[in-house]
């Protein structure tokens, strides 16, 4: 067993790692899911979730309900797939997380306002009557890595009102429309000015329409190697003059990669590098200089790698 092990890691030795905030990637990262966040919630102390300590597995849509808003630090295992109807709400000191590769809520979503500190890992969510999941009201530090999210009413992963902090990784998106928003109103910007800090890595947008994501007001946001494949409107939009840095993806089958306006929101700012694209268009750019630079240090994945690891890597089941 233990030869097999050290096989098994020498196999796969340029494997994903997270070192005091920094992004370190491989052209191997799809079989090493990471411990702890990287990007952005590794920032403004981190994202450690709730107590290992303190376990408890629901299977019921009144226990997953009386879990999640506990003022108790804990982690929540939630097994098999559970109905619930509407958006409950998550408590600050959280981690959620699924037994196996099926397990999660279908019906409805997740809520989390004003709280902090929580990890959402290894869920399916579908057929949500509003949002899968929520953040809003000055969330932080919040870390949403490794869910199959699809075929919801509104938006999958929306981040709003001041939330900051955020990583979104190694998450599959399809069957939808709207996937990511990221600031909800043009009018928002006292809010939202200075927030809405988010780190895209290694998802997969499958199919989808667009909002991969779509950005208002913050600068910078990091759109780094994710898998766009056969998305209908766009991949990633920046308004309201946010900025956002969209580095190293794979864009296959997807006309307009980037695009600077949508709807009536006035345009945003976008900085492009190195992405690979498959019979798609050409990217949109804006006053790439605007856009803020990273303030975490990384090594990214090369661009023609992405589509395998992350094919290899996004969703349930994987860590």
């Amino acid at each position: 067993m233990a030869t097999r092990r050290r096989t098994l890691i020498a196999a796969f030795s340029a494997a994903v790692v997270a070192v005091g905030g920094s992004l370190v990637l491989g052209q191997s990262a799809a079989v090493a899911a990471e411990s702890s966040p990287v990007g952005y919630a590794s920032l403004n102390g981190g994202t450690s979730g709730g107590s290992s300590g303190t376990v408890v597995t629901v299977t019921s849509a009144s226990a997953l309900k009386s879990a999640l808003s506990s003022s108790t630090s804990q982690t929540v295992r939630i097994s098999g797939m559970i109905s619930i109807s509407g958006m409950y709400s998550v408590a600050s000191n959280k981690t959620v997380i699924g037994v196996g590769s099926g397990s999660g809520v279908t019906g409805g979503g997740f809520n989390l306002s004003g709280v902090r500190n929580v990890i959402i890992r290894n869920l399916v969510f579908k057929n949500a009557s509003d949002d899968s999941i929520n953040l809003q009201n000055s969330t932080t530090n919040v870390w949403i890595d490794h869910n199959d999210l699809s075929n919801g009413y509104d938006g999958l992963i929306d981040i709003k009102r001041g939330s900051d902090f955020v990583t979104v990784s190694w998450n599959h998106l399809h069957n939808h429309d709207k996937s990511m928003l990221l600031g909800h109103d043009d009018g928002n910007g006292a809010q939202d000015l200075g927030h809405l800090r988010v780190t895209y890595v290694h998802n997969w947008f499958d199919g989808t329409n667009q909002r991969h994501p779509r950005v208002r007001f913050a600068n910078p946001v990091h759109v780094l190697n994710n898998y766009y494949s056969n998305i209908g409107s766009y991949g990633v939009a920046s308004t309201m003059n946010a900025g956002v840095y969209v580095e190293r993806n794979y864009f296959e089958n997807v006309a307009h990669p980037t695009v600077t306006q949508t709807g009536d929101s006035d345009p945003g700012n976008i900085k492009v590098l190195n992405n690979y694209k498959v019979n798609s268009g050409t990217e949109e750019v804006r006053n790439g200089a605007s856009v803020a630079a990273i303030p975490y240090s990384y090594t990214p994945e090369a661009n023609s790698t992405v589509k395998a690891t992350v094919m290899a890597g996004a969703g349930t089941g994987k860590i």
